[in-house]
């Protein structure tokens, strides 16, 4: 949920801090107080575009920062993770817009996009009211809404395997289908590439073992001189340092008779020869192994060489260009049996169309027969919203192409007052109608992975026992998710289990708004302010009261 919200430098906003609870949060104030510059704000941390006029005045830059609390949202949470985002339970997001165009997005304190941010806040919060991307003004989105109503999850999910694989087969037939002089050329170019790799009989590792038998044969000279040499001086040659040693060890083992102490010099003179013998052996074996052969050499330059040229062409490693091979080898029996190979994956399109057919018939009777279910949830609630007059339908129109989502196009109809056509509610639908109608839908459907949900204007043209019934269906909504609600109207007000009063004020000649979270007292005055207008009496204060303790959940 939404848990703070700062805003600098927006509008006529200075600089605002305002904290939101979970539940159910009513927004009052008098007109042009800056409860929309609120919404604004919200607007720009959930990715909307913005322009340069939404700085405050003699300002620079504005900000809008967000906190989200995702502890009772696992589904958000895990949506953002997938995205890319460390949340950890909370996500921090920050907006700047400067007018010099370096506008910034950071989330969790990291550099971001719009686009990112724009995703990840459709997780977070839906805005109903006069919001140009809200949920009901994107036609795409009526189709999600039915089937979560309807409760189609896995019957769309079954649809869209048979989809995918109607679509790789499609995909596979338009690439066999290319035209004959395309498909020879790549014959005889794959042909050519497949051969050329086969003769070079690669091997996976060769390579590192031909690199240190070339690195053997070009030092080899030195390799010899080295080793041989070695052997002389120990062992060979006249004057070698083991014929030193070994005297040097019969005297000292002569005299070790006459003084025992020298039995450990003994011991380490003996230990010592010994292993300088080993060495001098070794040494000769070495260089007796050591060939110098200038054909090998020659022999394992050009296969290097080779393996070099055929790595510039076909992978970065042998092992590539093996796996290349084996990738346009499979092309190549494609191409060489075109005419099997059509009839093949045109029996495996049309199979898989077949099922795409009849899974999409058994979606769309299931939708058909929701949407009936839903115009008639929608109608009973509408009544209840003072908008008893208007008609809510569902129309169906069969896609000509199937879609990952089945053969239906879907579309709410509305229309708002008698004797008008139902037309496309995303034309004809007001900002108020919408929060109402919005509202309809999650009575008659309330779950929602989307924890916050703000309604703007959702008392437009309402008042009396229909504006109870509204505030009585947020509260009903607030069980669930957190609930932010700007409102006119005393009985909506009264219902809410917060209530934040947005004011105007001026100071030093320049005018900023400010919040203030209302306690039981300033709560009831704020309410007799809403319902008798300049002067707050006695009566009007009882009348607050009365509302507020009429509307407490459970009571109504």
């Amino acid at each position: 949920m939404l848990t703070d919200l700062f805003i600098k430098n927006v509008a006529i906003i200075d600089s605002l801090h305002v904290q939101f609870q979970a539940g159910l949060t009513v927004l009052t104030g008098e007109t042009g107080a800056g409860k929309s510059i609120i919404i604004d704000a919200v607007n720009l941390v959930l990715g909307e575009r913005a322009s340069a006029d939404l700085i405050r005045t003699n300002a620079e830059e504005a900000s809008v920062e967000a906190v989200f609390d995702l502890a009772d949202a696992p589904a958000a949470a895990a949506a953002l993770v997938e995205m890319g985002i460390d949340c950890d339970g909370e996500l921090l997001v920050k907006r700047t817009l400067s007018r010099a165009g370096k506008n910034k997005v950071f989330l969790n304190g990291g550099p971001s996009t719009l686009t990112v941010l724009a995703e990840a806040a459709r997780r977070l919060v839906n805005i109903y009211g006069q919001h140009e991307s809200q949920t009901l003004l994107k036609p795409d989105n009526h189709l999600e809404l039915l089937d979560d109503f309807a409760g189609l999850g896995e019957l769309v999910a079954d649809y869209r395997r048979f989809f995918t694989a109607y679509q790789d087969a499609q995909v596979a037939l338009k690439r066999l289908a290319e035209g004959e002089r395309e498909a020879a050329r790549k014959l005889d170019l794959l042909s050519f590439q497949s051969e050329e790799i086969a003769r070079a009989a690669l091997i996976p590792d060769e390579e590192d073992s031909l690199d240190q038998e070339r690195q053997l044969l070009v030092h080899a000279e030195r390799l010899l001189a080295a080793s041989q040499g070695g052997y002389d001086l120990l062992y060979g040659g006249e004057g070698a340092l083991l014929g030193q040693v070994r005297r040097v060890l019969q005297a000292v083992t002569e005299i070790s008779v006459i003084d025992t102490s020298l039995t450990t010099i003994v011991t380490s003179l003996e230990s010592g020869y010994a292993n300088l013998e080993d060495a001098a052996l070794s040494l000769r074996d070495y260089a007796g192994h050591i060939d110098a052969d200038p054909e090998r050499l020659a022999l394992i330059d050009d296969r290097l060489d080779l393996i070099g040229r055929l790595k510039k062409k076909y992978g970065a490693s042998v092992a590539e260009v093996l796996a290349y091979k084996a990738e346009i080898d499979g092309e190549l029996t494609l191409l060489t049996d075109r005419e099997g190979s059509m009839v093949a994956l045109q029996q495996q399109r049309d199979l898989a169309e077949q099922a795409l057919r009849e899974h999409g018939v058994a979606l769309t009777q299931r939708r058909q027969s929701a949407a009936e279910k839903l115009v008639t949830a929608m109608t009973s609630e509408l009544g209840q919203l003072a908008m008893a007059n208007a008609r809510f339908a569902v129309q169906f129109s069969l896609l000509i192409e199937p879609r990952p989502t089945g053969w239906d196009r879907v579309e709410f109809m509305f229309a708002p007052n008698p004797g008008e056509a139902e037309k496309p509610l995303v034309r004809i639908a007001s900002g108020g109608e919408l929060s109402r109608l919005m509202l309809a839908i999650k009575q008659v459907h309330p779950e929602s992975d989307v924890p916050t949900l703000i309604f703007d204007e959702v008392d437009t043209g309402i008042g009396g026992a229909t504006s109870a019934m509204v505030g009585q269906k947020l509260q009903l909504v607030a069980r669930k998710q957190q609930v932010l609600c700007i409102t006119h109207l005393p009985q909506v007000a009264a219902c809410g289990a917060h209530h934040i009063r947005v004011e105007k004020m001026v100071m030093d000649g320049r005018t900023s708004t400010t919040v203030k979270t209302l306690g039981e007292e300033d709560r009831i005055r704020e309410l007799a302010r809403m319902l008798g207008g300049v002067t707050i009496t006695d009566t009007s204060l009882a009348h607050a009261s009365e509302l507020i303790n009429q509307s407490r959940p459970g009571l109504n």
